[in-house]
């Protein structure tokens, strides 16, 4: 029998028995090595998300990492046993976003892995065969568990075209931030700035090929700026380091915004402001890609690993503001 972890609704978390998932035609099982928790996991078990892009119960788990062990009729058999990841938005493929290449921006109804159909926080998840990536035999499913959020700042770094020589700045050194920082040092910047108040991380954005930077002592003049902290100001902090005429990515979610953008101030900058939300499947490509060329290198960023029983401790140390914590996983 399988098992997974069910948020009954708001602060009702437990562990629960599961029938055995049976892939229907263009389906596939994949039975999960590794998966992650994120900020919008804990707003799932908190009630804080959004009602359109939640629905009770559901089995959390976005993030995550597998081998395919069952395909349904119509899908490729060469898949079975292979060590995989997977995109979580269910697009449609049809609608003119879709069609486009925009498949996080899908108009059909919401679905997704892990808020409205079930995700990874259990032992086996069914999916859509052609949501699969598949990655090299061998590859750390450990490390592949992060290559969600990767995917997401892929997206970003596919925005900003940074080229080689550009002055760019990271707003933000959590796990988001250094996942574009391992990205955009593959581009040859001239200079990698990671902004972030935490001294604790600047061994991280050095191994990463960045310097470390707190926020009051960031110069502006950057051609490119990617802002993965999602904090209130940090949309500001990172339009206000971009050079005039230069590119900035917004990726994060700051709630109530407490210094918000002022339209003057970006035409009078004439700084082109793009935004991300999810990844589109040529960003889940290049993160992929990058991770299995050893560009991308997830496992510094790893810091508590529970089994899926403790998913409830994880939760808690995840909300735990006196613990500093990196990306922490559930093992099943």
């Amino acid at each position: 029998m399988s098992r997974a972890v069910l948020i009954e609704r708001p602060q009702s978390l437990r562990l629960v028995p599961a029938e055995p998932a049976l892939p229907g035609p263009g389906e596939a099982v994949v039975g999960i090595a590794w998966s992650g928790i994120c900020g919008s996991d804990r707003e799932v078990f908190a009630g804080s998300r959004a009602g359109e892009f939640v629905r009770y119960p559901v089995v959390p788990g976005h993030e995550w990492s597998g081998t395919v062990i069952e395909l349904g009729p119509g899908t490729d058999p060469s898949l079975l046993g292979k060590p995989v990841v997977g995109e979580g938005f269910r697009n449609c493929g049809r609608c003119p976003p879709c069609r486009q290449g925009d498949t996080n921006l899908c108009v059909a109804k919401y679905e997704e892995t892990g808020f409205t159909q079930p995700g990874a926080w259990a032992d086996e998840l069914l999916l859509p065969a052609r949501l699969l990536h598949e990655l090299p035999e061998g590859a750390d499913l450990r490390a592949a568990a992060l290559l969600e959020p990767a995917a997401c700042m892929a997206a970003a770094c596919l925005k900003v075209q940074a080229v080689p020589g550009e002055r760019v700045a990271v707003v933000g050194g959590g796990t988001l931030g250094m996942l574009a920082t391992q990205l955009l040092a593959a581009g040859g910047p001239a200079e990698l700035v990671v902004v972030d108040p935490r001294e604790d991380r600047a061994e991280l954005a050095t191994r990463f090929g960045a310097s470390l930077c707190p926020p009051e002592a960031a110069q502006g003049g950057f051609d490119v700026v990617v802002e993965a902290a999602g904090a209130p100001g940090s949309a500001r902090l990172a339009v206000s380091l971009t050079r005039r005429g230069g590119r900035t990515v917004l990726t994060g979610l700051a709630g109530v915004e407490t210094e918000p953008l002022v339209p003057a101030e970006l035409v009078g900058a004439a700084v082109t402001v793009h935004t991300v939300f999810g990844a589109p499947s040529r960003a889940w490509s290049h993160a992929v890609r990058a991770f299995s060329a050893g560009i991308l290198d997830p496992v510094p960023l790893i810091t508590h690993e529970f089994s899926l029983e403790k998913a409830d401790q994880a939760l808690a140390l995840l909300a735990d503001a006196t613990t500093p914590t990196g990306k922490i996983l559930l093992h099943p």
